[in-house]
């Protein structure tokens, strides 16, 4: 289809086409497909962009990478490029039926398996995957990644694209202007940076908003329990849907009262002063297990 192919480079590359702008929309005109922004469908056009992306999340081959929205799989054929198996979990029933045959066109030894289904619904994926390279729908960023990193603790890394409001926020330290939940919960499962912005123009359609590329590494297994994992971001929930008021405020209606809101906030060593956005997952943590040691208190 496409003439932007690659011989073999690193070891294990593999030969692959990838999808140009004339390809992108042929094959949305077989699929009489018309990209919808309820599902976040903006397709990448750029041979260049994929490779960007694929090198920056540093795959390699024999890597086993889970990729959530493929699309008609311009990323797809970049990480088959670089030897990777891909698991590709598309939702659009067309999408998902087409990706298999053009693969077998582009990349006839790849190695894929497509699994239709929504992403924040699987809970079970073939080969372990290690690592996340993504261009996520928008609209669902936040929740597919961290439905993902809870349920997939084989995932060790990767790279996403996502809406750059939303990138900046995943990547954000302690008071900064856009640190909110989405950043205490990233941080939970490892360490997170913007890795470069990206052109609206490789898209189809363009969107009307800027995209960044996010990396993360994950940092162990999480910082503890399950049981304390839901509790500290019920916490995190409750600082920041409040997050002018100070703490002993915006988690008081959570943990009782002001009263017992301040002491727990107290004694895991917080100022009932503070507000959310000044406090890392770390404080976060410490505020769920004083609230934990204080409900078997009172068993």
């Amino acid at each position: 289809m496409s003439d932007d192919s690659a011989g073999p480079g690193e070891s294990g590359a593999a030969a692959v086409s990838l999808l140009g702008p004339a390809e992108i929309r042929d094959l949305a005109g077989l699929l009489d497909l018309t990209p919808t922004k309820k599902l976040g469908q903006n397709f990448v056009i750029d041979a260049n962009t994929v490779r960007k992306i694929v090198r920056v999340a540093q795959v390699e081959a024999g890597d086993v990478v889970v990729e959530v929205g493929p699309g008609l799989g311009s990323l797809t054929l970049g990480l088959l490029e670089a030897g990777a198996e891909v698991v590709a979990v598309e939702i659009d029933h067309r999408l998902a039926e087409q990706l298999p045959l053009t693969v077998s066109q582009l990349a006839p030894d790849a190695r894929l398996t497509v699994i239709r289904d929504d992403a924040l619904r699987i809970r079970s994926l073939p080969g372990d995957p290690t690592r996340l390279v993504a261009n996520l729908p928008y609209n669902v960023s936040v929740p597919v990644l961290l439905h993902l990193l809870e349920h997939f603790p084989s995932i060790r890394s990767g790279v996403v694209m996502v809406q750059a409001e939303v990138g900046h926020r995943l990547a954000a330290e302690p008071g900064s202007k856009v640190y909110g939940s989405p950043s205490v919960k990233a941080a939970w499962y490892g360490e997170w940076r913007t890795a470069g912005q990206v052109s609206r123009q490789v898209f189809w359609p363009v969107p009307n908003v800027d995209s960044v590329l996010v990396a993360f590494d994950r940092v162990g297994s999480g910082l503890a329990s399950e049981e304390l994992r839901v509790r500290t971001f019920a916490i995190v929930d409750a600082a920041f849907g409040q997050r002018r008021k100070m703490l002993r405020q915006s988690l008081s209606e959570l943990l009782g009262d002001s009263q017992r809101a301040s002491a727990v906030l107290e004694a895991a060593g917080v100022a009932p002063t503070s507000r959310g956005e000044t406090l890392t997952v770390h404080d976060f943590l410490a505020i769920a297990r004083a609230a934990a040691a204080e409900d078997d208190v009172a068993e």
